[in-house]
């Protein structure tokens, strides 16, 4: 992508972003108040992610497990598991529980499309060719999200994360926000279930 390209890239991000911020405030303060009464413990999930250039930030989630889960455990695998709070198994269901990212995006940690943002410590297992998808900014969604999310092994989505690296345009962008919103209308590909 040109560096016009980036740019139009980050202004879109940075209007989106403010838009749905505008509109959804009203949403995120009711999510809040019944997450923190359905299950004790912060609305907010907050954890330490790999971004651009490996650099560290903190990624905003809708919490949508227990707060006695370990933080850093596997995925669920499914609707049953018992981690998940029965909000949070709809908040996961629905994908709402992604939208606090959008502060990321104005922070300008994230990007409403790019490769998932990874824990430091998958980072640096990463291969030569595997870190390529460090060069750009983490995103909400990305091209492994909708060509399968979790039902993709981890190495497969790494190379797909790659592919969106090497052949990152805006048409591309606006084919995977459009393929995200169906997968997530469908509910496709919520849970892990490669490992």
């Amino acid at each position: 992508m040109t560096w016009a390209g980036r740019a139009i890239k980050r202004l879109v991000d940075i209007g989106v972003a403010v838009a749905l911020l505008a509109v959804l405030w009203p949403l995120f303060a009711v999510l809040a108040i019944l997450i923190r009464r359905g299950s004790p413990g912060p609305a907010i999930f907050r954890q330490e992610r790999a971004g651009r250039g490996r650099k560290p930030f903190t990624m905003y989630k809708f919490r949508t497990m227990r707060t006695d889960a370990h933080p850093y455990g596997a995925s669920p695998g499914g609707s049953d598991d018992p981690r998940l709070t029965r909000l949070g198994r709809w908040l996961r269901e629905t994908s709402i529980d992604e939208l606090p990212q959008l502060w990321n995006i104005l922070r300008g940690d994230m990007s409403l499309v790019g490769p998932r943002p990874l824990y430091m410590s998958q980072a640096q297992e990463f291969t030569e060719r595997q870190r390529r998808r460090l060069e750009v900014r983490p995103g909400i969604v990305g091209l492994a999200q909708v060509r399968g999310r979790g039902e993709l092994p981890h190495e497969e989505k790494l190379e797909l994360d790659v592919q969106y690296v090497e052949g990152m345009s805006l048409a591309q962008d606006l084919g995977i926000l459009w393929r995200g919103f169906v997968m997530i209308l469908r509910r496709q590909g919520i849970y892990q279930k490669w490992r």
